[in-house]
């Protein structure tokens, strides 16, 4: 008989383990880069309150094999097994396939099938059966066929001789994992400041764990398998159960070192990063109790190391003879030079604001991430070795052709700055500003530094605002002008509050400070005052039509149903696009039709521009995204970079 995997749905905890194990055992044990690259052999099903895995069951007469027109689907020990050389990607297999196990996969070069194929140049067998956390999945041959089957026997004959006996062999075939499930508590939610409390002051609004709320919180998590979906869901690929077990041991020291390995800003991703659309949005007992707050126990175990005196260790570290450049201090610049500084690689970095953190420190609010964490984590990268070249901007005031012939490669991790206009009449007029420009002049005042000529502060206290946007950059702009005491604060947003792109959290917390929403409507106009300033904003109802090709209902005019919506100060918070870099495109770097960079992530060095010297990452290649991807893209840049220089992991000194 041939062999396959057996799960059994009673023990399954639907934690997808299996299917992140099983694409770490096809990829070399390294997660894949996107999204895209995810395409597991086995699939987690769920309905209702069930769940189970269904994987290819090699069937004695497989009919994919039958099916297959050019040979491509054979037996091989035991097993079906697809030979890609052969495969035309006709999908006829996935057509013959009765329990839908096969699919085509579409890479650029081809489409070929993928079905499980028991890990069969893997020695340790099957990664699904060897990471399933509550022992749901097994390899089934003859023995443990026959095994199973007296065990089911023997079961049998003990009901029909002692029914009564059935309720316990339950108990203990659910397994701990299913009934750890079961019994979790309910999701804490961390402490925050009262609306009245919030008024007026840029503090955090929300409170830190004490150490008992973080231990509660790190009991709820299962520790879903080695690597976990939790972790998979993260750009980053934090080691997120492993450094909550630490949290559990009360080992905070292990577990800031093990956040460190692929997180150089636990402090500050734990506040600011979109946990519930990632880590916490994937995380196995969402459904059940509500997920485990994991960016509040990253912020706790961060803040209480580093308050503590925790600092990286670089001892091991042998230099290397190479330099490299980077441009940029925000996430992705960060990250990519505590990647290479670990490596012996000596680094500087360049950037035009006179503190580190780029949007971090001048583009979210104080009340969202205090400044204060940006200045210590400088002082810490700088005794990492990093050197720092603030207030100066490269192709002002040095040329980067210098910065070529005096390193051995860059990094560009700039960023986008220019916000996206709506293409209405009179968005230039006095009274109406971009969100960025108005939250960097802002923060700029809040930290005391001199004005800015292009981001100057604007005061918005008295007011009647009128912020037009739906993301989280248009709540932080919300909760802005709330703070500086503005008479009113509306956010206009064109399609409905379920499709708001931004965090629900921070649409809540500008509700408790007294903002107020229109939903499903569309700016058509600006409309002035006598002196040409704005005094409102005439605007159309609308009504949500058919899925974009994002899948979001694109908003639909109704006819007659303009109106005016009177406003002393308009923000407009559209999002963001790549600034104009003349003096990088000099240089031979090429950039798409959108001004982004172009870097291939799928090249043999990632993130290499047309210009071999020159890498780029972050949002100045992908577009306005989030905090963590730029990070991720920084640390793979950083790979990138040490593979063309031909500098060693860590690991290999």
């Amino acid at each position: 008989m041939n062999r396959f995997i057996m799960a059994n749905s009673q023990q399954c905890i639907g934690c997808y383990a299996c299917e992140v194990a099983c694409v770490m055992a096809h990829n070399n044990e390294q997660h894949a880069l996107s999204q895209r690259h995810f395409t597991p052999r086995i699939t987690v099903v769920k309905e209702g309150n069930k769940q189970s895995a269904v994987t290819c069951h090699h069937c004695e007469n497989a009919p994919c094999a039958q099916s297959c027109p050019n040979g491509a689907i054979s037996r091989m020990h035991d097993s079906v097994q697809v030979d890609q050389r052969k495969c035309i990607g006709c999908k006829a297999c996935v057509v013959a396939c009765p329990f839908g196990t096969i699919e085509i996969v579409t890479t650029p070069l081809a489409a070929t099938a993928q079905k499980c194929d028991l890990c069969l140049e893997r020695p340790q067998g099957p990664a699904c059966v060897a990471n399933c956390p509550a022992d749901a999945l097994s390899l089934v041959t003859p023995d443990n066929l026959n095994q199973l089957a007296r065990a089911r026997q023997l079961r049998t004959a003990r009901h029909e001789a002692h029914p009564w006996q059935t309720r316990a062999v339950s108990v203990t075939r659910t397994g701990s994992k299913r009934e750890q499930l079961e019994a979790t508590p309910a999701r804490g939610e961390p402490d925050k400041l009262t609306p009245d409390a919030r008024a007026g002051n840029f503090n955090e609004i929300y409170l830190p764990f004490r150490p008992a709320q973080a231990k509660r919180e790190a009991d709820r998590c299962l520790t879903c398998g080695e690597h976990s979906i939790c972790e998979w869901t993260c750009p980053l690929h934090n080691h997120i159960p492993q450094w909550i077990e630490r949290v559990k041991a009360g080992d905070i020291a292990g577990a800031v070192e093990l956040s460190h390995q692929t997180n150089c800003l636990p402090e500050v991703t734990g506040r600011v990063c979109p946990q519930d659309k990632l880590c916490e949005g994937a995380c196995t007992v969402r459904d059940v109790a509500g997920s485990v707050t994991i960016g509040n126990i990253e912020r706790y175990i961060s803040d209480q190391a580093l308050a503590k005196g925790w600092r990286p260790d670089l001892s091991h570290v042998t230099p290397v003879n190479k330099q490299v450049a980077i441009i940029g201090a925000g996430p992705a610049g960060l990250a990519c030079a505590d990647a290479l500084i670990r490596r012996g690689v000596s680094v500087t970095v360049f950037d035009r604001h006179p503190e580190i953190g780029g949007l971090l420190t001048f583009g979210i609010p104080a009340f969202k991430l205090d400044k204060s964490l940006l200045a210590r984590r400088r002082e810490i990268f700088t005794a990492m070795g990093i050197r720092f070249e603030l207030n100066c901007e490269v192709g002002k005031d040095i040329p980067l052709a210098q910065l070529l012939s005096e390193y051995d490669a860059l990094f560009v991790g700039v960023g986008t700055y220019r916000s996206m206009k709506a293409g209405i009449p009179n968005e230039d007029a006095p009274g109406v500003y971009d969100a960025l420009p108005f939250l960097v002049g802002n923060t700029r005042q809040l930290m005391g530094l001199p004005p800015s000529v292009e981001e100057p502060f604007v005061d918005t206290a008295g007011l009647n605002v009128v912020v037009l946007g739906g993301g989280d950059t248009a709540m932080d702009c919300v909760r802005t002008a709330l703070r500086h005491g503005a008479a009113n604060v509306t956010c206009a947003y064109r399609r409905d509050e379920a499709n708001m792109p931004g965090s629900k959290k921070e649409v809540k917390n500008a509700r408790e400070e007294g903002a107020t929403f229109e939903f499903n409507v569309q700016p058509v106009e600006l409309t002035l005052d006598d002196t040409g300033r704005v005094n409102g904003i005439r605007l159309l109802r609308t009504r949500l039509g058919e899925p974009d090709a994002q899948g979001r209902r694109r908003p639909e005019p109704i006819e007659g149903s303009e109106f005016v919506m009177p406003a002393e100060a308009v923000i407009m918070a559209f999002g963001f696009n790549p600034h104009a870099m003349p003096w990088l495109q000099a240089q031979g770097v090429e950039v798409d039709d959108w001004g982004r960079i172009a870097a291939s992530v799928e090249s043999r060095y990632r993130y290499q521009t047309s210009n071999p010297q020159i890498f780029a990452g972050g949002d100045a290649v992908r577009g306005a995204d989030l905090v963590v991807t730029a990070m991720a893209e920084g640390r793979h840049a950083a790979q990138g970079i040490a593979d063309w220089l031909g500098v060693a992991s860590p690991t290999e000194h």
